[in-house]
């Protein structure tokens, strides 16, 4: 088969972009090279949804920011995506910090966000009382907002496949040639794909997809933040997104809560030249605590659940590197930084402009199939709440999962679902199954026996054991899984 257009990445922009190609009478191919959509990094962010108002106005960045969000917050709703407006908080701590919150109003102004409004000291510490002491006011942003970064991508994916997409998981792209009628082939282990467009939104290696057209316009420089994941019991300690006046070369670092009811603190920023190394380092933590007791000291007092890291695709250009090249019916999205999830919508609508400029024929679809997702965000009604859904289900009302209240249908669920889990951490990013505080200590046998059953793996393999070793994964799931959990 010959595709119109073949998406590399499926990250959220690269999700986003072949959601939006789907929406026309077009062939669809999205490839990634891991083994589910989401995996890199747009599973490890602070997962803001961002109204752009610090970015640098007349940029594209700011733009599709802007106009990102707008998308998202009436997307985000109809598609079961967590999305919770908390409003955040910029702090000066000192007075240079103060002086410059006026500045910071009048980017936001110029970027077409005009709700941003100075906050007293006073007002401030009666709105967050356990912030630490030394705060001489802040600039309010009252439509930041906190989001999922899990069902974002997989919600993209998901009506993308729904509408016809063909999604292609560990596919790695290893070559890319034109042939002589127009169409590229794309080279993946044991399989050749052909089509007529492509569009490079691979993230951290969308530099190296850049090379394969012959282009030298940016590189990436893997961007690392670390951050802490504190308990649910942390959840009072904080009522907006606290935010720090940003530098030329970060955002800072910020404590937010999360959909899933936690606290998270960080990130980090540390340009390294590994694409890989997403591993916490204990200097990377220990500055998060140093940077934390400034703004919530009991915060440090409370249970640490997790901690990650994720690699920020920064280049060495301050806007994004969004290049669309006619002659070779090639989109190029690169240097998708931290902004990308929020952006994501805008960029898939941007990238459908550039390729009908290029000359494809964009034909809306008669059906659009819409989608609604699992809900999977605290401040909604989860499936263990729902009676409706457990007198139509009863496995909706068997928790496996006591941490973070997760069900056996909706592993059931992620297992048969259109983008289907087909590992551990595929089935926590669509059920929050292993993320609570014992890190799945006491539910990861119960689960990897559900997930083994549903998919026909080998309980070894999906516990990352030695294939085949049959005696040493049943000593390490146990045999007391109860009865009940494998139907």
């Amino acid at each position: 088969m010959i595709f119109d257009v073949a998406v590399i990445g499926a990250g959220v922009v690269g999700t986003a972009i072949a959601r939006e190609l789907a929406r026309y009478e077009l062939r669809v191919v999205l490839l990634d090279a891991t083994s589910d959509v989401g995996t890199g990094t747009s599973k490890a962010n602070t997962a803001l949804l961002h109204t752009g108002f610090d970015a640098k106005p007349g940029t594209l960045e700011a733009g599709l920011v802007r106009r990102g969000y707008e998308l998202l917050m009436a997307f985000g709703p109809e598609a079961g995506i967590p999305i919770e407006r908390l409003g955040a908080r910029v702090i000066a701590w000192d007075a240079d910090q103060l002086a410059r919150l006026s500045a910071i109003a009048e980017t936001a102004s110029r970027n077409g966000y005009r709700a941003a409004h100075r906050v007293s000291a006073e007002e401030l510490y009666r709105e967050e009382p356990h912030l630490g002491r030394g705060a001489l006011g802040a600039l309010a942003i009252p439509d930041e907002s906190i989001i999922c970064p899990f069902t974002t991508p997989l919600a993209f994916a998901t009506q993308a496949v729904l509408n016809g997409a063909t999604l292609a998981l560990a596919s790695p792209v290893e070559r890319i040639a034109s042939m002589e009628d127009g169409v590229y082939t794309i080279g993946t282990p044991g399989t050749v794909w052909r089509s007529r467009y492509v569009v490079n939104a691979a993230g951290l290696y969308a530099d190296t997809i850049d090379r394969m057209f012959g282009h030298e316009a940016f590189t990436v420089t893997p961007r690392r933040g670390e951050l802490i994941v504190f308990d649910k019991l942390a959840r009072p300690l904080v009522n907006h997104i606290l935010l720090p006046v940003p530098t030329p070369v970060t955002k800072g670092v910020l404590v937010s809560p999360t959909v899933f009811g936690n606290v998270v603190l960080g990130p980090t920023a540390e340009d390294l030249r590994d694409k890989t190394a997403t591993a916490s380092t204990a200097a990377g933590i220990n500055g998060l605590y140093e940077k934390g007791r400034q703004i919530v000291p009991a915060l440090l007092e409370e249970e640490v659940t997790a901690i990650y890291a994720g690699l920020r695709a920064a280049t060495e250009h301050s806007d994004y590197q969004l290049q669309i090249h006619p002659a070779q019916r090639y989109v190029c999205v690169g240097g998708i930084r931290s902004t990308g999830l929020s952006a994501s919508m805008a960029i898939a609508e941007y990238v459908a402009r550039g390729l009908a400029d290029t000359g494809l024929r964009l034909q809306p679809k008669d059906t659009f199939h819409p989608l609604r997702m699992p809900n999977i965000g605290e401040a909604f009604e989860r499936t263990y709440q729902s009676a409706a859904a457990i007198a139509s289900n009863a496995d909706y009302g068997r928790i496996v999962c006591h941490c973070e209240h997760v069900t056996r249908g909706e592993i059931l669920d992620a297992a048969h679902a259109v983008v289907p889990a087909r590992t551990l951490d595929g089935v926590r990013r669509r059920t929050r199954a292993l993320f609570g505080r014992c890190q799945g200590f006491y539910c990861s046998a119960t689960v990897a026996h559900l997930l083994a059953d549903a998919t026909g793996q080998k309980v070894s393999t999906l516990l990352g054991l030695e294939d085949g070793d049959r005696a040493e994964a049943r000593r390490a799931v146990g045999e007391r899984v109860p009865r009940s959990y494998h139907g």
